[in-house]
């Protein structure tokens, strides 16, 4: 059977967690402060904290931003449970909001409604890889928290006033702070923890504050560095990998009655596609991949029922999995089912396909039959 997930751990990474523990340093140390190093690069950040989960990485970010307790946090249904569960606890109250069909995302139209019911912050989850469009949430004028757990590496197209190409921004430069959680299922994994960064200089200097108080008990320990910093710095290799098979996928379903997901969402076209940070030679073919989102994994929006496309992916040994299983419409859809009708169709309707750098071509093959012959 062809699992839907996996981590792609290998060899480097394995090494790379021995060597730390035959060192016997594996609470937060040298590694934790050389992965911080790493991710200022990785996406251009001012600063970072690596923490041991990622609500301590929202506690902290909405501490910085000096939002109010009570205050009203607008959320997507299809966000990860965990942000709804983590503002009720922290003493916030989270505006649940429905999300456009076509991309799984909120747009701002939505935002702008939920601002009109009384949210005051967004706490903006890139579902699936793919980034809404930027500007129109910005100009808002509303605090955003990017949580790039799905996302990252992702880049959006940018210009000066006179329209001239500049560098594109990566996914996580948009929010006054953003999140990256290191789980089991994320784009990058340490087995757990996150990371809190602040894009620019006037936020860092806040949340380092914050930082400089922080008690270990709370930061990332090396054991779980150990395993992020490879993962970091094989994310370009991997995710070429990804876009190579998503294509093949996509070709797969052109002519289906299945949907994908719209995922080039912000206008312009990349000057500089390698700007993730490859330098891999002889990846001429990387050139032509979609850089506008991370293929993180490859969502189905099924326009026949779940149960019969995953029955059938199982007699052809292929797992699939509901799309959006952990996320906040299905922990409240009884709740939420009225409000946020959108959400709650594609949470029934979306099958998840496996899609990771260590399928073998026979599989990838195996795969792309299934997808061009769903029922």
């Amino acid at each position: 059977m062809i699992q839907t997930y996996s981590t792609t751990i290998r060899r480097k990474e394995m090494d790379s967690v021995l060597t730390c523990m035959v060192d016997e340093k594996i609470g937060p140390g040298d590694l934790n402060a050389r992965f911080i190093q790493q991710i200022k690069a990785f996406f251009g950040c001012d600063g970072a904290i690596a923490l041991r989960n990622p609500v301590s990485a929202l506690k902290f970010a909405l501490r910085a931003l000096d939002f109010e307790t009570g205050g009203t946090v607008m959320i997507s249904a299809l966000a990860p449970a965990w942000h709804y569960e983590a503002l009720k606890d922290l003493g916030y109250v989270p505006l649940v909001l429905d999300v456009d069909e076509s991309t799984g995302l909120m747009n701002a139209e939505i935002v702008q409604r939920g601002m009109n019911h009384g949210g005051r912050l967004l706490l903006l989850h890139e579902s699936m890889g793919i980034l809404p469009d930027m500007a129109s949430l910005v100009n808002l004028n509303i605090p955003i928290i990017e949580d790039v757990s799905k996302s990252a590496g992702a880049l959006v197209p940018s210009y000066d006033e006179k329209e001239t190409p500049l560098p594109p921004k990566k996914a996580g430069a948009f929010g006054v702070y953003s999140i990256l959680c290191l789980e089991e299922h994320d784009v990058i994994t340490a087995g757990g923890g996150a990371v809190l960064m602040a894009p620019g200089r006037r936020e860092w200097i806040v949340l380092k504050k914050f930082a400089d108080e922080i008690s270990r008990i709370e930061l990332l320990p090396d054991i779980n560095c150990a395993l992020a910093l490879v993962q970091l710095k094989e994310f370009p290799k991997n995710e070429i990998s990804r876009k190579e098979i998503f294509s093949l996928y996509q070709r797969a379903c052109m002519g289906g009655r299945h949907k994908m997901f719209a995922r080039k969402n912000n206008p312009g076209e990349l000057e500089n596609p390698q700007a993730q940070g490859d330098s891999h030679e002889g990846e001429t073919s990387s050139q032509n991949l979609d850089y506008t989102s991370t293929m993180c994994a490859f969502p189905l929006v099924l326009s026949t029922a779940f149960k019969d496309v995953k029955q059938y992916a199982s007699r052809k040994e292929i797992e699939i999995s509901q799309c959006f299983e952990d996320s906040v419409i299905a922990l409240k859809q009884e709740e939420l089912g009225e409000s946020c009708i959108r959400a709650k169709s594609l949470f029934l309707r979306c099958a998840l396909f496996p899609l990771y750098p260590r399928l073998t071509h026979a599989n990838v093959e195996k795969i792309v039959k299934v997808l061009s012959t769903l029922p």
